[in-house]
């Protein structure tokens, strides 16, 4: 708690202490409090020492004193000769005064206190609001829990009492992750933070444009497709649809989206991606159409076996597997329809121009419609403050409204102002896949179970089938998703400003607000689209989560720096792809290795910051080396390879 907030608890304490005092002996009572204490006090010559101004009985009788010549006098004549003395005695007439101007004074300084402490308070939250107000006019919408003006020992205290109980493993690591964040607002982040700390990776440059080979006539038929899952799953399954139209010869029907209950968007290629230049940029590779031609429309396709689902395709199936089941079908009905197609092509072994062909879809055919790039293109310029300087991959994400717009600099060279993207894959689909277990208790574990069976029922089928890892073992492997709580705790220990600007990306976090307490709590400038636009500005976007999803991929493309929490995310592995391809060893992204960190984690209890700043570091650097694609992986993810980028060391070398 602040020093301020201690001192006003401390002086409030004493003022209800007063009043407490003063409710001894309320007005009625018919004997004033400073009557009261003098009559305690010890007798003089010329003054009685009565005990008590009423008997123990509380009975309005006169009570009788012994006096020195052991007379009695009444209780009532007593008062009144002690209260004429009292009157006309210059002296306490004085004194009285005195106290009067004391209270009056101690009365008017804590007025004057509260006053400055409200207005302080007020001020500290307009400055941190002013902070998002962009020049030009444009404001910042910060979450709401970050307008609190409470410490951050109050809102920690406050994580776990909600309606779901939470459990607080990590509440001491979490109050000196807090303590190192107020201490370290003045002193410089990490050197190497904010860059890449291996100035090889620049020598990756992209050359998927580069095209050798005569383009395919598409002489075998017609391939239609309709991918399933979300936006990330859906651009995997077109840049996949292409490389086998162009394996079998085939001309390819422009892509189709499948509807899904999970996702609930009825998007189509062209809300996403612009048509038009999808199809022109591949001419030279493959044909590619819009529809059908008209005699093959009326072909009952599965009456003739030409759909093939996803059951029906191997998962990572080989080039071989296409040549030898799909070809025939071709051949045959001169259609084939993909239903539910997604990663159904394999990494390795693939034959070259195949691989160039696939990131050259990926990178280059695929691009954003004008309505996704203009709203993308604002949310950038509003993460960076307005400033007019134009990031590294921004023209390649948004085109033309990548131009600076502000009247009288656009020819100025402007230093933009940095922020950080993070991914928090924590969804309710991916916390129920996962089988873990998030501190939720009882009520966390069947509303999960729920999920799952709604669905998930092949998992909830073998999980009666099979002993299952337990969730403790799941999590020290490394195969849980980052907790907020864990993810904040790794942002701490990098080294990120309190005041740091952060964009979370990501659809409903599972656990709402209150599970996204620590994280907002200690970095009070995190926002989200929703935040960054306004009603009007997002409303084209509403209900369409796929689009939702393409300004989270513009604005975490365009980072400076960006964290993903789950390395096994589609959407965190094209975002760290796309950077890779075109940043130039100059777009950073930070994959944990959940295994080394779960370890870190689990010594909650007796680690010391120090030491967990460090060993947080040390896992974090490990995965930030530059390497080839590993045989396997996705090309997507991992574009250093010759069929994706050239190596201008290795061709300096050769």
């Amino acid at each position: 708690m602040s020093e301020s907030h201690s001192n006003f608890l401390e002086i409030m304490k004493v003022d209800n202490t007063s009043k407490e005092d003063d409710e001894e002996h309320p007005p009625d009572s018919g004997v004033p409090a400073r009557v009261d204490k003098n009559l305690r006090r010890s007798t003089s010559p010329s003054r009685h020492s009565p005990s008590s101004p009423r008997n123990s009985s509380g009975t309005g009788r006169p009570i009788r004193f012994s006096h020195g010549s052991g007379k009695h006098v009444s209780s009532t004549s007593l008062l009144n000769g002690w209260l004429s003395g009292l009157l006309f005695d210059p002296r306490r007439t004085s004194r009285g005064k005195r106290k009067a101007w004391y209270k009056k004074k101690v009365t008017i300084g804590l007025a004057l206190f509260i006053g400055v402490f409200f207005l302080i308070n007020w001020l500290m939250l307009s400055s941190i609001q002013d902070s998002g107000r962009s020049r030009g006019g444009i404001k910042f919408r910060f979450l709401k829990a970050n307008s609190s003006t409470v410490s951050i020992r109050e809102e920690l205290q406050k994580l776990g009492r909600g309606k779901k109980p939470r459990k607080t493993i990590y509440a001491r690591l979490l109050a000196k992750a807090a303590h190192a964040l107020a201490e370290g607002q003045n002193k410089r982040e990490p050197k190497d933070l904010w860059m890449e700390p291996y100035t090889r990776a620049s020598s990756w440059t992209p050359c998927a444009h580069m095209r050798d080979g005569e383009p395919s006539e598409g002489k075998n038929g017609y391939i239609m497709v309709t991918a399933n899952g979300g936006i990330n799953q859906q651009r995997v399954a077109v840049c996949n649809a292409v490389a086998v139209a162009r394996l079998l010869n085939a001309t390819l029907v422009l892509p189709k989206f499948m509807y899904s209950t999970v996702w609930t968007d009825t998007s189509q290629f062209d809300d996403i991606y612009q048509e038009e230049h999808f199809i022109n940029y591949l001419k030279p590779d493959i044909r590619i159409v819009k529809e059908l031609p008209k005699e093959l429309e009326s072909l009952d396709l599965e009456a003739t076996g030409s759909v093939v689902t996803d059951v029906d395709v191997v998962k990572e199936a080989k080039p071989s597997f296409y040549l030898k089941h799909i070809l025939p079908i071709l051949h045959l009905n001169r259609v084939v329809h993909f239903v539910g197609f997604g990663n159904r092509l394999a990494s390795d072994p693939v034959p070259f121009h195949l691989q160039r062909l696939r990131c050259r879809c990926n990178f280059h055919a695929l691009k954003f419609v004008p309505k996704i790039q203009e709203a993308g293109a604002l949310l950038i310029q509003r993460m960076r403050q307005n400033d007019t300087g134009l990031g590294h991959l921004d023209h390649y994400l948004v085109g033309p409204f990548a131009k600076s717009e502000v009247k009288g600099q656009k020819d100025r060279a402007a230093k933009k102002s940095r922020y950080l993207a993070l991914h928090l894959r924590f969804e309710i689909d991916m916390v129920a896949h996962s089988l873990c277990e998030y501190g939720g208790g009882e009520e966390e574990r069947r509303e999960l179970e729920a999920y799952r069976e709604i669905h998930f029922p092949a998992l909830v089928e073998l999980k009666k089938m099979k002993k299952l890892p337990s969730p403790a073992e799941l999590r020290s492997e490394g195969l849980c998703p980052l907790m907020p709580e864990e993810t904040v705790l790794m942002l701490a220990a990098l080294g990120f400003h309190r005041k740091s600007h952060i964009f979370l990306a990501g659809a409903h976090i599972y656990g709402g607000k209150s599970r996204l307490a620590a994280l907002t709590t200690l970095f009070p400038n995190l926002v989200t689209k929703e935040n960054l636009l306004s009603p009007t500005e997002i409303q084209p976007f509403a209900n369409f989560s796929s689009q939702l999803a393409a300004l989270d991929f513009i604005v975490c493309t365009a980072a400076d720096i960006f964290a993903m929490t789950d390395s096994g995310s589609q959407f965190s592995s094209l975002v760290a792809g796309y950077r890779i391809y075109y940043g130039g060893g100059r777009m950073p992204t930070i994959r944990p290795n959940k295994r080394r960190l779960s370890d870190i984690f689990v010594k909650n209890n007796t680690i010391e910051w120090k030491v967990f700043e460090q060993r947080v570091r040390k896992a974090v650097r490990q995965n930030k080396r530059v390497f080839s694609r590993p045989v396997g992986r996705s090309v997507y993810r991992y574009p250093r390879c010759s069929a994706c980028m050239c190596n201008m060391e290795e061709f300096l070398q050769g």
